[in-house]
């Protein structure tokens, strides 16, 4: 019998023990051993729940208990998590997380106690919920040297983008639909503006190149902005908007960013409907592989946690090769020196000696159109330009009097 610990019981956590106990026979039958829910911790009381008697308040109660060999980690945010997870890999105890947030600040570290102590850190449901994504690129592409990763890795950004696109729903609008439907929290900040994104693509950044990416290196932008205007232009273009995590080496570095994007029909990426996530992985061997699925949502997540505890029990001696190093800013390329064709849309008295002047400072532009356009509106496409020197044009339209009012990168995928 293996003795586990289930950390949190909210949405996840609830998930984690309803498929253990729901599933423990046919989880006995694949790992050769019993998995046993022996604690689970949450400061709340659930009398209804069948195994009441197993929940405790204190963490003692867990860390003293040498009979626990896995800790499941459901919690979410960084404390008291983190110190809870480091405790328990230093005492002696495996751990399975979904914690994004956790794994994208302390990865590094945290893979390093486990191999310290002959431990195994797993968190195959922190990037993409229920999609396989983790084990895949460490195992099943391991014999690839990984080029780039792109990926829509938030379900209610993507849901809310959609609604705008199909349905010309406002931001607003899209955004008070996805939380009536529960697929945004009161308080939405993670998810639109690209928090959520930020710390999924940082894992996958880790794992693939081998140093650790911090968020707070990562240049993130949210879908706040976007407009039903932009939504219009995109598709006149020939594309849709997508929140966009993007990770590839360019000049040695890594060059990362998420970001909304204008995204071409032609691309996988473009199709991807509702709170669906996908993760557009290129190999060098295998050329482009795309994961896609729910990126969150009760069971689909509890499902993958499930399934790293298992891989705990048949690596019960021995540990998962998943690890990578430290890393810092000089790992990164710097926002500035990124290259993208941009969506510009601004106001000016006279559009047309405006495209002239945009022609001018940006290099050849491409002039875009829809229907109804106000008569000062003018919307182009640029050539492909550092940030930097994409700013400095800006700066030069601007000063002939035209107005800015959106710029949003061109996804090259």
């Amino acid at each position: 019998m293996i003795q586990v610990a289930v950390m949190g019981h909210g949405v996840v956590g609830s998930g984690v023990t309803e498929i253990l106990l729901k599933h423990s026979e046919e989880i006995k039958k694949k790992v050769q051993e019993e998995v046993y829910i022996k604690k689970i911790l949450d400061l709340r009381d659930f009398p209804d729940s069948p195994i009441a008697d197993r929940f405790t308040k204190n963490f003692d109660d867990i860390i003293n208990d040498d009979e626990i060999k896995i800790v499941v980690e459901v919690m979410g945010g960084l404390n008291p998590a983190y110190e809870f997870v480091k405790k328990c890999l230093e005492n002696g105890k495996s751990v399975v997380t979904s914690n994004k947030e956790l794994v994208a600040a302390k990865g590094a570290e945290l893979l390093k106690i486990a191999e310290d102590n002959n431990l195994n850190f797993l968190f195959e449901a922190s990037v993409g919920g229920g999609i396989p994504i983790i084990r895949p690129l460490n195992q099943c592409l391991a014999a690839n040297e990984v080029l780039e990763i792109d990926g829509i890795l938030n379900g209610t950004t993507n849901f809310i983008l959609a609604k705008m696109i199909k349905d010309s729903m406002s931001f607003e609008d899209a955004l008070a639909l996805a939380q009536k439907k529960g697929y945004a929290e009161r308080n939405p900040a993670a998810d639109v503006e690209g928090h959520d994104a930020c710390r999924k693509i940082c894992i996958l950044a880790s794992l693939a190149f081998g140093k650790h990416v911090y968020p707070d290196s990562v240049h993130t932008e949210g879908i706040t902005n976007i407009t039903l205007t932009d939504v219009e232009y995109a598709s006149a273009w020939g594309g849709v908007i997508k929140l966009i995590g993007s990770v590839k080496i360019t000049d040695g570095k890594e060059e990362i960013i998420v970001a909304p994007m204008f995204v071409s029909d032609e691309c996988q990426l473009s199709s991807v409907d509702g709170v669906f996530n996908a993760i557009l992985v290129k190999g060098d061997s295998t050329g482009d592989v795309v994961f896609y699925g729910k990126g969150a949502g009760k069971l689909p997540t509890a499902s993958a946690v499930v399934a790293d505890v298992m891989d705990c029990v048949n690596h019960k001696d021995t540990r998962r090769n998943i690890h990578w190093e430290d890393g810092d800013p000089s790992n990164i390329l710097p926002f500035e020196n990124t290259k993208y064709a941009m969506y510009v849309l601004a106001n000016a008295e006279d559009p047309e000696k405006a495209f002239e002047t945009a022609n001018s400072v940006f290099g050849e532009c491409l002039k875009l159109s829809r229907d109804n356009a106000e008569s000062s509106e003018l919307a182009f496409t640029t050539p492909v330009l550092s940030f930097s020197d994409f700013e400095k044009a800006v700066s030069e339209f601007e000063e002939t009097g035209a107005k800015v009012v959106s710029k949003i990168r061109i996804a090259v995928i």
